[in-house]
């Protein structure tokens, strides 16, 4: 068990530190200051430091995290060897002549360079040559991987000895129709992942906005379906549904839907493993699809969750930082995470570079054109989803409960009117006017990396099972 001691001349903490069998850090400030304090929060590659006033209460609610794995060669050896739920990947794959990998692309800090060289090296050493092996970058609708990034993402030695490919959802015939769900989703999957005889995925489990959880399933829709499954993926018909959130998975439509289509792709063989605060390897789970995953999800759960006593009149909270802070699409993730602790008509505060600007065409011009988030939401709800819609949905379902404001230097001036809520010139003009609505005393909750904390207050029930 591990403590911390902060000294910010006279305030009183109350610290309460999470012991379980995993041997979890975790740390839950309270503390009523008696003077200005400094903090620091996850901003584009190197942080920043903000002063928060005196006179509130300040709940901290940091990225809880299991130990890093003191051998984590080791662990992903025993994991790929003595797999949850099925043969060993070595003897799944001999006699294959070809398999496709699905890797996250370069918004997911996923530990790729770590986790692909023993992968590939059993694949190789069972008889499958390596240029009938694929890498396939799970884009879904985001942007292609530069070349640079793909030797980010895989590592040198990888990209330059493997075929890695990007998947392109906007191109209709590289994919394969598999037929509809039960509810009727129809399902184009790459090509080039079910026309291999060895179907992998390769990522990390992490809570996910609208599908409980990352990793596994993902990685195949829609990380490497066309747009076409896509939209209906992210169609109000699910984005709506109140179990679509963070957190939940054994009652969320969105996950099962997933579970299906991964299926019907022939999902063979996952690797997944968790992050610690420092994002090296806390966990490894490979093997059967939807049990190792069910796995990963029990540890990753059970190290984050935080519970709080009520729900708090303010966050102060960010998108984590690069590379998940790249674009104002992927920040709304942190805005939707903090949603479900603050109480209605409350504020919540975003921080977060945008180096990369906005996101993509559609999604700029769908922020442009949108509206009120209330004239939005009334006019998508019953005509067919187009691309990223769904994450300016998720924001609305936010912005038309609680108030937003924002401070994402990266995104143009033409669209600060247009992001319902106030956007900042400086950090410092952000605090003083999410402090100024407040009335002395009130509960403020300050997070600093954003959607990797997954917390709940008694208003805000969250099903995690």
């Amino acid at each position: 068990m591990n403590t911390n001691k902060k000294k910010q001349g006279s305030c009183f903490l109350a610290l309460s530190v999470f012991i379980g069998v995993h041997r979890w850090l975790s740390l839950c400030l309270v503390l009523q200051y008696h003077g200005v304090m400094d903090t620091r929060l996850a901003f584009g590659r190197t942080g920043i430091a903000v002063k928060l006033p005196d006179g509130f209460r300040y709940r901290f609610l940091e990225a809880r995290s299991a130990e890093p794995l003191p051998n984590w060669q080791d662990a992903l050896e025993s994991a790929l060897d003595a797999p949850i739920g099925t043969v060993s990947l070595g003897e799944m794959a001999s006699g294959k002549r070809s398999a496709a990998i699905s890797i996250c692309d370069i918004t997911r800090p996923a530990p790729n360079r770590k986790t692909l060289p023993p992968l590939l090296g059993r694949l190789v050493k069972a008889g499958i040559p390596r240029e009938n092996i694929t890498i396939l970058i799970a884009t879904g609708l985001h942007r292609p991987a530069t070349t640079a990034e793909i030797r980010e993402i895989c590592g040198e030695e990888i990209a330059a000895a493997y075929r890695v490919v990007n998947h392109d959802a906007r191109d209709l015939a590289s994919h394969r129709s598999l037929g509809s769900t039960s509810s009727g989703t129809p399902v184009y999957i790459d090509e080039r992942f079910v026309a291999a005889d060895l179907h992998i995925t390769l990522g990390f489990i992490e809570p996910h906005l609208m599908l409980g959880f990352s990793g596994a399933r993902k990685l195949i829709a829609p990380g490497l379906a066309a747009q076409e499954t896509i939209k209906v993926l992210h169609s109000p018909k699910f984005m709506r549904d109140p179990r679509a959130v963070e957190g939940s998975i054994e009652d969320n439509p969105l996950h099962h839907e997933l579970l299906e289509i991964s299926r019907m792709a022939r999902h063979d063989f996952m690797l997944d493993v968790a992050l610690a605060r420092d994002r090296s390897i806390a966990g490894v789970f490979a093997g059967h699809p939807e049990r190792a995953h069910r796995r990963g999800v029990e540890f990753v759960s059970e190290a984050l969750l935080q519970t709080l006593d009520e729900p708090v009149d303010a966050v102060i909270t960010t998108a984590a930082g690069y590379p998940l802070d790249l674009t104002f699409y992927q920040a709304i993730k942190g805005v939707t995470a903090a949603s479900h602790i603050v109480k209605p008509g409350g504020h919540i505060l975003l921080m977060a570079a945008c180096e990369e600007g906005v996101g993509a065409p559609e999604f700029r011009r769908m922020v442009l054109e949108a509206g009120t988030d209330a004239e939005f939401l009334r006019r998508i709800e019953n005509i067919p989803a187009t691309i990223d819609q769904w994450q300016l949905e998720k924001l609305a379902l936010t912005t038309t409960r609680q108030r937003v404001s924002w401070y994402v230097p990266g995104v143009p001036a033409e669209y600060h009117g247009k992001l319902w809520g106030r956007s900042h010139p400086t950090p410092e003009s952000a605090v003083a006017e999410l402090m100024g609505g407040l009335a002395k005393g009130a509960l403020v909750a300050v997070i600093p990396d954003g959607p990797y904390v997954l917390a709940k207050a008694p208003a805000f029930e969250m099903s995690i099972r």
